[in-house]
């Protein structure tokens, strides 16, 4: 039976553009969406991008969304693209992608 997912939860997809690549933003943003409860996972794309997909409340993704256009001490977020839709339910922990 497939898990239906919770009403309250929405779904975070971004793609951070900068200098974001070889410095600490997917261990940052795991360890940040980890404190916050949210599940999903971040990766390094071939762009030079960073994409993050992240579910849970609303108050929570919004704070991580501001760590997003921050990121680690030594990246350079230029621009954050962002999209919210419905959680899906699917996702289990925050993970690294590679």
């Amino acid at each position: 039976m497939a898990e239906t997912p919770d009403k309250n939860l929405e779904r975070l997809h971004a793609v951070v553009h900068g200098w974001v690549q070889g410095v600490n933003f997917r261990a940052a943003t795991q360890h940040t969406a980890a404190r916050l409860g949210l599940s999903g996972w971040v990766r390094n794309r071939p762009d030079g991008t960073v994409e993050v997909v992240a579910e849970g409340p609303k108050r929570e993704l919004e704070q991580f969304e501001r760590f997003l256009h921050r990121g680690p001490p030594a990246a350079e977020v230029v621009r954050v693209e962002i999209r919210y839709g419905p959680a899906t339910g699917e996702l289990h922990g925050f993970h690294i992608r590679y």
